[in-house]
This record gives C-alpha cells, sequence and structure tokens, in this order.
C-alpha cells in the first residue's frame, strides 16, 4: 500500500517501528490511562506519542510488553491493532469502560467479554455480518482466572458494540429510534452483559491477522437499574480491570514460555 509516513517501517499513525513494542500489548480508549498502566511495567519508556496513540514499552517478568492506547471506537482501535501486528505484536488485551445491560452487573464490577455484538461499522468492512465477534480463548480464560485471583467481582459474556455512544444513552431522540430500542430490548433478552464500543472490532481484525485478543472493563453504572429504580453506583476508578489485565499477561506469558 501507499506509504503515507514518508519512512520506510515506520507506521503512519502510531509512528512506531518494529522493535518498538512487545508481542504482549494492552489497548486502552483514553491515552492518559498509559503512563498509569505503563507504571505496572519494570522500566517502563515512552515510545510515541501521536495523534489519540500513545505507546510506552517495559517489561513484565523479563518479558518485552507494551500499552498503546486506541482513541474511542472501532476506527481507530483497528489502525492500532493492524499498525502494532506490523511492528510484532500478537497478543491483545483490551481494558475499557462499559455499560452495565444485564441488571446483575453493577458499577464497579467488571466484565469479561467472550462475544461481541457486531452492532458497529469497522468490523463490516473486514468480515461478513455472519461471522461472529468471539474473544480468544486463552486470553479471556486469563482474564477471568486473574480476576478471580485478586476477589474482583466479574462477569463473563457477550457486549454489545456500538458507534454511537448517544445512540446508546438517548435513542428516543435518534431518527432511528425504532430500531436502536427495538434491538436493545433483544439484548436485554440474550442476556447481554455491558455495551461499549471497541471490542467487535478488536475481536473480527484480530481473527483476520491470526492474533490473539480479548478484554476486560470496568463497569461505570447500569443504565437499566437506574431505570428501575435500582441501587446503581457510578464507578470510574480503572485500577481493577488495569490490575486484571496485567495478571492475565502474566500468566499468558508464563503458559507460552511452557508451550
Amino acid at each position: 500500500m501507499q506509504n503515507y509516513s514518508g519512512e520506510v517501517g515506520l507506521m503512519y499513525h502510531l509512528q512506531i517501528r518494529k522493535g518498538d513494542v512487545g508481542r504482549y500489548v494492552i489497548l486502552p480508549g483514553d491515552p492518559k490511562r498509559c503512563q498509569k498502566i505503563a507504571q505496572f511495567f519494570d522500566d517502563p519508556v515512552l515510545v510515541a506519542d501521536s495523534r489519540e496513540y500513545v505507546t510506552y514499552t517495559g517489561t513484565l517478568d523479563g518479558e518485552k510488553v507494551s500499552v498503546t492506547s486506541t482513541g474511542i471506537g472501532g476506527p481507530s482501535a483497528s489502525i492500532a491493532m493492524e499498525e502494532l501486528v506490523q511492528c510484532g505484536a500478537d497478543t491483545f488485551v483490551r481494558v475499557g469502560t462499559c455499560g452495565g445491560i444485564d441488571l446483575d452487573v453493577k458499577g464497579g464490577d467488571i466484565v469479561i467479554a467472550t462475544g461481541a455484538i457486531r452492532m458497529e461499522g469497522t468490523s463490516r468492512e473486514y468480515a461478513p455480518i455472519e461471522f461472529p465477534a468471539v474473544a480468544d480463548l486463552e486470553v479471556a480464560n486469563a482474564l477471568a482466572a486473574a480476576a478471580k485471583k485478586l476477589n474482583l467481582p466479574y462477569h463473563t459474556g457477550v457486549v454489545q458494540c456500538k458507534d454511537a455512544f448517544y445512540g446508546q444513552h438517548d435513542p428516543e431522540r435518534m431518527p432511528v429510534s425504532y430500531e436502536l430500542l427495538n434491538k436493545w430490548e433483544a439484548w436485554k433478552r440474550l442476556g447481554c452483559k455491558a455495551s461499549e464500543m471497541e471490542s467487535a472490532a478488536l475481536f473480527i481484525v484480530a481473527a483476520h491477522l491470526g492474533v490473539r485478543c480479548g478484554s476486560n472493563f470496568l463497569v461505570v453504572g447500569n443504565q437499566e437499574r437506574e431505570k428501575l429504580g435500582m441501587e446503581n453506583n457510578i464507578c470510574h476508578d480503572t485500577e481493577a480491570p488495569i490490575r486484571v489485565a496485567v495478571e492475565a499477561i502474566r500468566s499468558l506469558i508464563q503458559a507460552d514460555r511452557e508451550k
């Protein structure tokens, strides 16, 4: 394809090269979370800061690991994964936030995605809609084991991915309210755990590229609990899913070494 960076081997969006990142990468959305996550690494170094993409690289248990922010939504997340894979990464853990859907999912809990509803546009440019967006089993199991080890309240299951944040939170005012409201009701009846914006694209891109990807999220709150007048704790501290991601990567490193 066209080389937009002006330098062979330099990724146009992330501004990284081969050797800049490890094979294991944590993917937060918010660039401001990267430094917080990098503090869990040994000897972290800021590699690049370009657009919504901030990258740090360090080590965990002697293995080179990185963190790269992806911004909001599937388009920017898919770009990050594409360029990271070109630079040698092959195992990804998304760390983010979500809104609960299932009534058992409360603010402050962790949701680990086993699959994602493809109600977004990016994945459709990679795979037919009939192809499911599913997490890598090894990564999902490592995340669940990490949450259990850390004694954190967590849920595993399907999450819904969309492109429009306000389409979820204010669907009644949208011209396509009839579709948004009807589909939301379907997700509830099917036991969907939460709603977020990146996993469907990441899971599909990972399948296409032959790499591993899983996701875990902090539940900020649950609008369905709010509607019913139930207790609805609001939480913004992402420390828990970060710790889960780091612990999961440690276990993946160990398992990969034993293979």
